[in-house]
């Protein structure tokens, strides 16, 4: 009984000094983590293989889940950075990568949701790692106007930085992007469009109509591939350039979800939002008809995202995969911010986590 008395004694006592300084616990503790992210280098931890880390599971509308389209690849020890919505960079870095260690971006289409988080993308790289050269962002014709545009808007803000930091941590040079303009193939063909260390990026065209060009990407490296649709409508040759693939990250809409923004839009006389959902309908797929693709194509494992529309209650997750599980019988997985997907070089496992 004694003993027992004791230790209450010691539990009120220690929470008694926790409330008394909790302010310098809570300092302490903030050192800590800060000290362990600070040393924490998440592409050099990784094991050799092919990983995605999806900074971006969303689309334009807002989502507490889902940040705008932004897929990192991270393919022998090199990062790489597929589309740049809002809020992705910031994600990259809450996972525990260094922005700074981004080797390049590669741009799907122009839309406002998959490049309107470039200039901060850049400028963290940039200041994350002293860099000395723009950072690449590969795309079809356009992506010159979209990273010409990005660094005019940046500029002063670049200027400010150098002159606050020093050019040994903001360098001019390295401030802002520098666009790499590929050719976007036609007739279903694919390019290859960077390649080095074992790594290899290639592109193929997708119809996004009336955006145009607009492509898709495999990453193939060390026996394992990865296939990104980027936006696009049902297209049958996406399932020929997955084919032999692990896995495949395909864009999703459920029309029978957008169809309930529809009704209420135009219930309420919210013109521009029913006009909208209406006409989204015909240029993306249907996550039943991203299983098939992933059917026809073989691939192991279909990873969902750029999510419409946002799914905020119980429930809707199994609604949006709905004729999904009758049509594909691999893995599947709908994404949200932090989802990540290891390949392991040379072997034939998919692993999958959050690291939000």
């Amino acid at each position: 009984m004694r003993l027992k008395w004791i230790l209450v004694l010691l539990v009120a006592g220690g929470a008694a000094l926790l409330v008394t300084f909790r302010a310098e616990v809570a300092m302490w503790a903030m050192g800590r983590v800060i000290e362990r992210n600070l040393a924490q280098n998440a592409v050099t931890e990784l094991p050799d293989g092919l990983h995605l880390a999806v900074c971006g599971a969303g689309a334009p509308l807002a989502d507490a889940d889902r940040s705008g389209p932004c897929l990192a690849v991270i393919a022998g020890g090199r990062l790489f950075v597929v589309d740049a919505g809002s809020g992705g960079a910031r994600n990259l870095q809450r996972m525990g990568f260094n922005a700074g260690a981004v080797e390049a971006v590669f741009l799907t289409h122009f839309h406002s949701d998959h490049i309107d988080g470039l200039g901060e993308l850049a400028m963290l790289r940039w200041t994350g790692a002293a860099h000395t050269a723009p950072l690449p962002v590969h795309g079809p014709a356009g992506v010159e106007r979209v990273v010409a545009g990005f660094n005019e808007a940046y500029a002063l803000d670049a200027g400010y930085r150098t002159a606050h930091h020093g050019a040994g941590v903001a360098p001019p040079a390295g401030a802002g992007a520098a666009a790499v303009t590929f050719e976007a193939p036609e007739n279903d063909a694919r390019v290859t469009v960077w390649e080095g260390d074992g790594i290899t990026v290639s592109a193929f065209p997708v119809p996004h109509d009336p955006v145009a060009p607009a492509v898709g990407y495999r990453f193939d490296y060390g026996g394992r591939s990865l296939v990104i649709s980027g936006d696009t409508r049902y297209h049958p040759p996406i399932a020929e350039h997955a084919a032999g693939a692990d896995l495949l990250a395909h864009e999703a809409l459920a029309p029978q979800l957008v169809g309930l923004i529809n009704r209420a839009a135009t219930a309420t006389g919210r013109t521009g939002i029913a006009r909208i959902t209406a006409d989204i309908l015909d240029y993306h797929t249907t996550p039943e008809e991203a299983a098939r693709l992933a059917a026809a194509a073989g691939v192991d494992h279909l990873l969902l995202y750029h999510i419409v529309p946002p799914l905020p209650l119980p429930g809707l997750d199994k609604a949006f995969l709905e004729g999904v599980a009758e049509t594909y019988g691999g893995g599947v997985t709908l994404s949200r911010d932090g989802t990540f997907v290891s390949l392991p070089a040379g072997g034939s496992t998919i692993e999958l986590g959050n690291r939000l």
